[in-house]
């Protein structure tokens, strides 16, 4: 069942999160790559060249060549350029880079994208990982090269391409509020290595002083907590509903039962009354960052 922002109520999961990715052939993006696939072959065999002369002459493999015609892999931006030049196609498959780029990114965090794109407000509680849309490439990156069981290489550029292009709500106008609790040990966990926490602590920091943006920290030593039964997040959508998304180890669920949802607001109202201030926090991540 749909709620009123388009999104199906049930399970979804973010960029890091749920045991059910695919690689995007079991959806509407199968069908973008599919086409796109195509296009290539007809330009290829109008060409007349083989999938091996096509490949060579762009820097891929006759596999990768062969395996974009049939769908079976999204083709990066490089390829397409490199097709449409080969092929003298005219920009005619450069321009799918757009479609082929969004198509390559999970249904699940494309679903996820357009409900915080859909949103004016969004408030989110972290207790183990620094929230995707704060995240750095490189922060990200470690996180899904940590994946159990473990993606392979296209896998991890595949999910932090879609983690990264989610951060494009940092561009909306107008611009939405985005509100923030991280708990201390995410700014102090070293994923990916110190060298990659600073660098994700700058970024914190960067961000924490837009206008729209407020982030908060709770600190390990408060006596109470109201966000110990895990993380979660309350979306307020444009048209005046309020959705509520909270995660698990393998599964996430878009919450918009009304008395559901206003439990999660009531929780979210607590955490950030709990939490550092703003001007606080930022102080705060200094000081880790000083420290690191």
């Amino acid at each position: 069942m749909e709620n009123r922002s388009g999104v199906r109520s049930g399970h979804l999961a973010d960029g890091a999160d749920g045991s059910s990715w695919d690689t995007g052939t079991e959806d509407d993006s199968g069908a973008v790559m599919k086409a796109v696939g195509r296009q290539i072959k007809l330009w290829r065999e109008a060409a007349g060249l083989r999938q091996a002369e096509l490949g060579a002459a762009i820097g891929y493999s006759e596999e990768m060549a062969s395996c974009v015609e049939r769908g079976r892999r999204a083709s990066k931006p490089e390829f397409l350029d490199g097709a449409d030049r080969v092929l003298e196609a005219d920009g005619k498959l450069a321009a799918m880079r757009g479609d082929v780029a969004e198509a390559r990114y999970p249904k699940k965090v494309r679903d996820l994208a357009r409900l915080e794109n859909d949103a004016g407000e969004l408030g989110a509680y972290s207790n183990h990982n620094v929230h995707g849309l704060l995240q750095t490439e490189e922060h990200a990156r470690a996180l899904f090269g940590m994946r159990r069981p473990a993606y392979d290489d296209d896998e991890v550029d595949r999910h932090v391409a879609a983690r990264m292009a989610r951060q494009h709500i940092y561009d909306r106008r107008p611009a939405p509020l985005l509100t923030f609790v991280l708990e201390e040990v995410t700014l102090r966990r070293p994923i990916g290595g110190r060298a990659v926490l600073k660098r994700q602590l700058e970024r914190l920091a960067e961000i924490a002083q837009l206008r729209h943006v407020e982030i908060q920290v709770m600190p390990t030593d408060r006596e109470e907590h109201a966000g110990m039964a895990g993380e979660l997040r309350v979306l307020k959508i444009k048209d005046g509903t309020t959705v509520g998304y909270s995660e698990a180890q393998l599964t996430s669920r878009l919450i918009s039962d009304p008395r559901e949802v206003q439990i999660l607001e009531m929780r979210y109202g607590m955490i950030r009354a709990q939490a550092l201030t703003p001007r606080e926090s930022l102080a705060f991540i200094e000081k880790v960052r000083g420290e690191t």
